[in-house]
Formats: C-alpha cells, structure tokens, sequence
C-alpha cells in the first residue's frame, strides 16, 4: 500500500501537472525563447557565469535593521556583467539597485533598490493554510508554495565574470565508451532520436515557458534537444512522456510507450517522489527492470539515468538521506551503453555555497529556469567534450 506521505506528494505533483501547465500548443504559439549556446555552457567551465538566480533576503546575515538584502552567488565576482529581474525585461544600475565586493560572492542591495527583496518568513504560511500541507523541518509552519512563478518573481539573475576553474564539486566528465552509439551520431551528424522518461521535473515544471511567460524558456528536455542539435549540426528528436507525479515503478509500465519512438538514448529520470520512503535497493531494480525490457525490443539503445536533484532541505516528507542512495544505485548500475548524469551531486554544491531559495522553481521540488539549464548542462555533458558548449 502507498504510504500516506508518498500519496501526498504524487497528488500534489499530479495536481500541478492537471491545474498549472500551459498546453504545448500554447507554448509554441507565445514562446519567444531564443537558443543562444553560452546558456547551456557548463556552469562549471569558463569564466563567465550567466543568468544565475538568486533570492535577496532582508537582514539574513547581519541581524541588522537597516533594510538592506544580501544574496550569494556561486563563484567570487570580479565584474558584474548584468543584473535583471527573471523575466529579463528589467535591468538594474550597479551603485544604485545594488553593490558588490570584488572577490566576495556576496551582493547587497541597498534601501531603495528596485531590486525585489523577501524576509525568511515572507517564505513560510501557516500551517495547513496552503492546498499541499508543506510542514517546515522546524515545525513554525510550512514551506510557502508556488506552482506558477511565484518563486521567479521573488528572483533575480546575475550575469558576472569570475576566475576559472573554481567549482570543487563533482562535474560529469566526457566518456566517449560510455554511450558510443549516441556520441558517435552526434559527430557523425546523423539523426539521433531521445526519449525522456520522467516525473514532473522532466515535464518542464515549473519553466517559464510552461507558462508562456518570459523568458519563455523550456524545461531540461528540451534546452538538451537543442543543444544538442545546434552543436552536433545534426537532427536529434524529442519524445517525452513524463507525468507529473510519477516515480520509477510508474517508469516500468511505460515500456511500450518510450518503444514507440524507436529511440537510441532514453533519459530515465525518477527519484524525487520515491524519496518519501522507497528503499534504494527497490529504486535500482525498478530502473534496471525498466532498461531489461526496452533492450528486450531494442537492444542497442544507450540510457542516462539521471540521480535527482535535492528537494527543500526543509520539507519534513522527503528523506533526504535516499538522495545520494539513489545516486550510488544508479552509479552500479553504469556499465556499456549506460551512463549517470550526477544532478544530485550539483545541487549538494550549491547547498554548500546558497540556500535552497535561489534556485528552487516552486520552493519544495522543482528546479527554476537556471535549475533547468544545469539539468541540461550536466546531461549534456556526457554527450559533448568539454569545452564543445562555447559557440
């Protein structure tokens, strides 16, 4: 029987997925996003990082009453190249809207900034004052919820150069025997067709573009279908059955579906709604059980089994120790034509250096836009060299 916090978390997910998404004919009628390669760059490599979110809290650090917010960036700053709101129609004055210490990570915005700004229990409602009862770890209320783009109003993105090489978390590296099929059509320019199989998170949720909304990005599955495509100069196809709220026994039951695009890659991406209590040894044989039978029918097909991102640190429902579980189970099972893109890892840096907040798409589970581009980036990264992602 389904765990009562496990059916909590489906339903909410579900429910998103049912009340909150655009139709994909919406989307493509009002999208106005533009592909452009240096967003899909590896955070982790070069020297410019674009776009990154982040949530300006009021008196966090300092206790202070002097009005003034800070955030933190993930690298230290040697020039500020831009500064916009989420939507990115509104650019602020470096001086006027905020102020930044070369080498410091940090950004403060002083009293006057047009810069929105939020105190911690700006983030918080009462209890069971929301449709999804989110209880805090703390127990003084619940996680503020938002499953529109509640969150990315609150953001803002960053543009700035920085030194390189300065990431000290785990990366994915480049294996050209890992998945030499897919890598080789890529080179080759030869068609390659992805199936990405998912729960809401490979839905696109919480992507502006779900909304019609500026920027209009979309969601990880297709920023890597693109990306892919503009650097191989090759065709590559998109097939995504992912359902919000869904998990990895789901996964199994979707074997004709993902058969039905003959694809040569398929992403299989679960582990956020199992981390409610599904043991990892279960986790890993329902994804093993899940690539048997697709290679039952098509036996070259090259898999990415990506480890989830970490959802709110917060949130008494998931258990977050089944994270890096989940992550090790996938990692046994790499092998000949399978490989991990490690999107748990990445969040466990940024943990390091920022708050859940700044790049949280819906405050508990979701990535935002640039959370989305990093799932794209990390993914990617497996199929294109380092150092390919720059033109």
């Amino acid at each position: 029987m389904i765990s009562f916090a496990r059916r909590i978390l489906g339903l909410a997910l579900t429910a998103f997925a049912l009340s909150s998404a655009v139709p994909q004919q919406t989307i493509a009628e009002e999208s106005k996003w533009t592909y452009r390669p240096e967003l899909l760059q590896p955070f982790w490599e070069g020297e410019v990082t674009e776009g990154e979110s982040v949530l300006f809290i009021r008196d966090m650090q300092t206790g202070d009453k002097t009005g003034e917010a800070r955030a933190s960036v993930l690298f230290p700053i040697l020039e500020v190249l831009a500064v916009r709101n989420s939507a990115g129609d509104v650019t602020y004055e470096n001086g006027k809207d905020y102020v930044f210490r070369p080498d410091s990570r940090e950004i403060v915005l002083p009293v006057g900034s047009r810069i929105t700004s939020h105190s911690p229990q700006e983030l918080r409602r009462p209890a069971k004052s929301q449709q999804y009862q989110l209880t805090h770890r703390d127990g003084n209320g619940e996680i503020l919820f938002g499953g529109r783009l509640e969150y990315a109003e609150m953001q803002t993105c960053i543009t700035y150069r920085h030194a390189p090489n300065l990431w000290k978390g785990d990366i994915p590296h480049f294996d050209e025997t890992a998945l030499p099929r897919s890598i080789g059509k890529l080179q080759r320019k030869e068609p390659l067709s992805i199936v990405v199989l998912g729960d809401s998170i490979s839905t696109g949720a919480n992507a502006s573009g779900v909304f019609a909304a500026a920027p209009y990005q979309p969601g990880y599955p297709e920023l890597l279908r693109e990306h892919l495509e503009h650097q191989s100069g090759g065709k590559v196809s998109l097939a995504n059955p992912s359902v919000g709220g869904m998990d990895a026994p789901w996964g199994l039951t979707q074997v004709d579906t993902v058969l039905k695009s003959n694809p040569d890659l398929v992403v299989i991406a679960f582990g956020m709604n199992d981390s409610s209590g599904r043991p990892a040894a279960d986790y890993q044989n329902f994804i093993q059980q899940t690539m048997d039978k697709i290679r039952e029918k098509q036996p070259e097909c090259e898999f990415i089994l990506v480890a989830t991102m970490r959802g709110n640190r917060d949130w008494t429902t998931l258990k977050h120790e089944l994270f890096p579980q989940y992550r090790d189970k996938l990692k046994e099972l790499a092998g000949p034509g399978i490989a991990v893109a490690d999107v748990t890892a990445i969040w466990d840096g940024f943990f390091e250096l920022k708050q859940d907040w700044d790049q949280t798409g819906n405050g508990v589970n979701h990535p935002n836009d640039f959370g989305h581009r990093v799932y794209a980036q990390v993914i990617s990264a497996l199929l294109i060299p380092a150092g390919e992602s720059q033109h």
